[in-house]
């Protein structure tokens, strides 16, 4: 698939066929993320691999009833990977924590990369932190940043609408239109 269709089909996946992830495809998403960019090429993220339907659901449990991923989390998705990143094992300059930025191109790497494979991702980082840490064992020094669920997708979700390239973008200064 080409990159910038995948980046312009891309859509946060919520519900999810109960087909299994295959073997051979999930590998490939994780070596995205491994080759993400980072702070001074840190690499702070990790990923943990969730498979167990009672880790899925206690992970589920750290997320707030209204949360719309609850119950692909829980239940739907065959996968959820966990995000996780070491704050020290990356930069903080000008009061900026990095290791939210590293982890975060890591995950954006790997959900496109399984766009470009056929499988749905959603960004998930509405949950409680502590419930999540104690669902897949997190050490106390690790951030848990971030949840998606991985899987088939039942079906593509539209298009969401977007900002126009004019009300996003400056040249020279603030406020000042690109030319």
């Amino acid at each position: 698939m080409d990159l910038y269709e995948v980046l312009k089909n891309r859509r946060s996946v919520r519900k999810y066929k109960p087909d299994p992830v295959p073997e051979d495809k999930l590998p490939t998403l994780l070596d995205a993320a491994r080759i993400a960019p980072s702070w001074s090429n840190k690499q702070c993220w990790r990923f943990i691999v969730v498979r167990d339907q009672e880790t899925k659901k206690k992970l589920a449990e750290s997320m707030p009833e209204k949360n719309p991923a609850k119950k692909a989390v829980g239940e739907t998705a065959p996968v959820v990977l966990v995000l996780c990143a070491d704050p020290a094992a990356s930069g903080f300059q000008d009061g900026k924590d990095y290791y939210l930025l590293d982890a975060g191109l890591a995950l954006q790497q790997l959900m496109l990369a399984a766009h470009a494979e056929g499988l749905g991702t959603c960004w998930v980082a509405w949950f409680d932190e502590e419930k999540a840490r104690a669902a897949c064992a997190v050490p106390k020094d690790h951030r848990v940043v971030a949840l998606t669920p991985l899987g088939i997708p039942e079906k593509q979700p539209s298009e969401r609408p977007r900002k126009e390239l004019e009300e996003i973008t400056f040249g020279e200064q603030w406020g000042q239109p690109l030319k």
